[in-house]
């Protein structure tokens, strides 16, 4: 378990940036909660501060899993966020995208949102910025990239393509 260096730091916080903005200081700076950001086998674990200093008397190789699991580095070398990371982005998230629910299951298999599965959607989010998937009873369910702005959105066809997943 160590620290990102400062390449994988601004990757984590670039990739992360995209789905909640600004608001992204207060998930590491918080005085209250401290957390860390921490790699163990290319994966990115958010972690609480007391908790990876305990940690430490564990030797490396016994080392399974610790906090969070925000997301992996692939071998290329990007990052990509996994599943594990969206109690985080939901909690910080400035745009998101509710789903009736008769497109949330065509959403959970991996299909994208169609402009007839679209419940609600926040205001001014232009297109190709990240969102997080609610269903109408404010459960997320995962996160996407738009594929269209909130006012082309009003303007398409029922088959067409509001968010990608």
């Amino acid at each position: 378990m160590r620290p990102l260096t400062d390449e994988e730091s601004r990757m984590v916080f670039e990739k992360m940036y995209k789905f909640v903005g600004k608001s992204i200081k207060t998930i590491v700076d918080d005085p209250a909660n401290p957390h860390l950001l921490r790699v163990h086998r290319q994966k990115v674990y958010y972690i609480r501060e007391e908790i990876c200093k305990r940690a430490g008397n564990v030797a490396r190789d016994h080392l399974v899993a610790l906090g969070t699991n925000i997301g992996k580095f692939t071998h290329a070398g990007k990052f990509r966020l996994t599943i594990g990371a969206l109690d985080l982005l939901a909690k910080y998230a400035k745009n998101k995208i509710w789903v009736k629910p008769t497109s949330e299951m065509s959403y959970m298999y991996g299909n994208n949102v169609l402009k007839s599965g679209l419940g609600r959607i926040t205001e001014a989010t232009s297109a190709y910025t990240g969102v997080v998937i609610y269903t109408m009873a404010d459960v997320p369910i995962g996160f996407g990239v738009t594929a269209r702005s909130t006012q082309e959105c009003r303007k398409l066809e029922p088959s067409a393509v509001v968010a990608f997943n």
